[in-house]
């Protein structure tokens, strides 16, 4: 995922690393910034969630008032499936370190959990690729699967809304 932060010179794009690379701690992927202007990287790190099964990675990153939302998600389907989660992190605290250096890790919110919402719209079953999220100009939430167009998925993509408020 990538979203824009900032106007002018002050432009910032934020990127969304999915799973840790050979340099990150365990249990923390990178949230890389780019200033254009200055031509500039840097990152942060964002504590993953442990499960007991499968692998967690990010899948988005969303900017949207004074907070970032980046969806949070392990990679199993139906009963299987525990964790795939929205959580926010304060614009404020993405204050990046130097790429190569010791990162500030950020502080995450839970803004929402999904799996409520993907048993809803399959009658149960819980598609593991939640891979979009945005917001509309009204300020309205949605959320998108991926069914990556595999020959072992159940090949359903699900658009739909998300209601922040019934979790905040």
């Amino acid at each position: 995922g990538v979203t824009i932060i900032g106007t002018g010179d002050d432009t910032t794009l934020w990127m969304a690393v999915q799973r840790e690379w050979n340099d990150d701690q365990k249990g923390f992927v990178k949230l890389l910034s780019y200033n254009p202007k200055k031509k500039e990287w840097g990152g942060v790190r964002y504590p993953l969630d442990k499960t007991e099964s499968g692998w967690v990675g990010l899948s988005e990153i969303t900017a949207q008032g004074d907070s970032v939302y980046i969806i949070e998600r392990d990679n199993l389907v139906g009963d299987a499936a525990k964790l795939k989660k929205l959580y926010k992190v304060a614009i404020s605290d993405l204050k990046p370190g130097k790429l190569g250096g010791e990162l500030p890790v950020v502080k995450k919110t839970e803004a929402h959990d999904f799996i409520g919402d993907l048993k809803s719209a399959t009658n149960g079953y819980v598609l593991d690729k939640l891979e979009g999220f945005a917001f509309d100009a009204s300020g309205k939430a949605y959320a998108v699967t991926d069914n990556d167009g595999v020959s072992d998925s159940s090949g359903e993509t699900l658009f739909f809304p998300v209601n922040l408020s019934a979790t905040n």
